[in-house]
């Protein structure tokens, strides 16, 4: 039987080439915060706990972890004393304790649990995730033989030889759990900056006799962001994965490279997705969905048979159901249109509920907000919402209703009924030809008069 895993984040550190007052570990990729990320990642192993380790007054870091605990590292003395400060919270536990940092994103649970199962199988005392590098020259190496990790090399202090291993030290580990706090115990700052180094635990499990092992994954997986440039870097990689996925799934996507989703975006198989689409968190799209070019989506379910744009903005709270349409510069915002129901141009339609197979008119707007409050727009099934009208909420249009074009109405309107709120027309024959030269002997004497 495989012993249960404990996790500790480590998240104290801080990067001031983020230029900014949030958090390193709070700036998003695909709409979560990076460590979320990271939390999603090793939450998929069922551990049996989680800590974070946290610098001093990092409470929306404490927050971004709930409810897993958090723990203080009081000084910045390096990787081995943050996690030496986790001790605490991992009384009881001697099963293997895979330690990674909130800044790692793209760390994935497959590679993890690749790490701790190797480690479990090989008896290691210590077990370090490596990677084939690119350009190993910023890296520590790791340096095999015959199976073991014999020792990690920081670059600096590497000889020629060294300098040729191209297999790299990405920074996650994983103790076993009886001996990890012997092994961070004994973690000295005799270097040049005084910290403890969490990568000392290899040379000390080896002068014990204990067995260390390093596990390979992709060099991907293990990019930290420490800028925003890095932030940037890691988002485009993040987004080729999530594309990639989704494809696999069975959706289309004409042209990927222009699609930018969210973590949490669920779309099911055969939805097609034109070019130039955002999807913000809280999107889910059904099948047979079609989502056209130029499209702004977030917190919305999407029904089975929908079309929606090109152009058009969905925002949160919606719900838009089977066969809808949504066409071109049609914004909804809270707002569920039922089944069939059709607003295919120029139209806001903000806290609103639509009626199956109703239909809205070009220009037609929901005024629902009166400067200090919002207010619904209820439409019942069948009605006609004629061109360039306007719905002043609260109010009701019953089922089978016709708004006549042009309307502004302020009143409920029955069910069957037609709905006219329009000024009266006043036409005065052959007026328009002194009304120009009227016009147009005005607009002379001003332009003389600007001389």
């Amino acid at each position: 039987m495989k012993p249960s895993v404990a996790v500790v984040v480590l998240a104290a550190g801080a990067s001031t080439r983020m230029k900014s007052a949030l958090p390193k570990v709070l700036h998003p990729l695909a709409g979560w915060p990076m460590l979320r990320h990271v939390l999603e990642s090793v939450m998929r192993l069922k551990p049996a706990r989680i800590v974070g380790v946290i610098a001093e007054d990092a409470k929306e870091v404490a927050a971004a972890f709930a409810p897993h605990v958090t723990v203080v590292q009081h000084q910045p003395l390096g990787t081995g004393d943050a996690a030496k400060a986790a001790l605490g919270s991992l009384k009881g536990h001697d099963g293997p304790v895979l330690v990674v940092y909130g800044d790692t994103p793209l760390i994935t649970a497959a590679t993890l649990r690749k790490l701790v199962e190797a480690c479990h199988r090989d008896k290691a005392a210590v077990g370090v995730l490596g990677f084939k590098a690119r350009d190993p020259s910023p890296y520590g190496r790791l340096v095999v033989r015959n199976g073991v990790l014999e020792k990690i090399v920081e670059s600096k202090d590497a000889d020629a030889s060294e300098k040729k291993v191209d297999f790299c030290n990405s920074g996650v580990m994983c103790l076993q759990g009886t001996l990890a706090a012997s092994l961070l115990g004994a973690i000295g700052n005799g270097n040049a900056k005084g910290e403890f180094y969490l990568t000392d635990t290899v040379a000390i499990s080896r002068a014990a006799g204990h067995r260390a092992i390093a596990v390979e994954g992709d060099e991907a997986e293990f990019l930290g962001v420490n800028s925003r440039a890095e932030l940037a870097i890691a988002e485009r990689a993040l987004q080729r994965r999530l594309r990639a996925a989704a494809m696999t799934a069975g959706v289309t996507m004409i042209d990927p490279e222009t699609v930018w989703l969210s973590a949490d975006t669920r779309l099911s198989a055969d939805v097609t997705i034109e070019p130039n689409v955002r999807f913000g968190l809280s999107v889910t799209i059904e099948s047979n969905a079609e989502i056209k070019a130029f499209c702004d989506i977030a917190g919305v379910r999407i029904g089975r048979g929908a079309r929606v744009g090109p152009f058009a903005r969905i925002r949160p709270g919606s719900d838009v159901a089977e066969n809808v349409h949504i066409g071109n510069f049609v914004e909804l915002k809270a707002t569920k249109m039922r089944r069939g129901a059709k607003a295919n141009h120029l139209a806001y339609l903000g806290d609103s509920d639509i009626g199956a197979a109703s239909n809205i008119g070009a220009g037609t707007i929901a005024v629902n907000y009166d400067g200090y409050g919002k207010h619904r727009t209820v439409i019942g099934e069948e009605a006609f919402i004629g061109s360039n009208s306007s719905l002043v909420a609260p109010v009701r249009v019953g089922k089978g209703a016709n708004v006549a074009a042009g309307s502004v109405i302020t009143e409920d309107v029955p069910p069957n009924a037609l709905a006219l709120g329009r000024a009266k027309q006043v036409t005065k024959k052959g007026r328009a030809e002194p009304l120009r030269a009227k016009l147009k002997a005005r607009a002379a004497e001003a332009k003389r008069t600007r001389k």
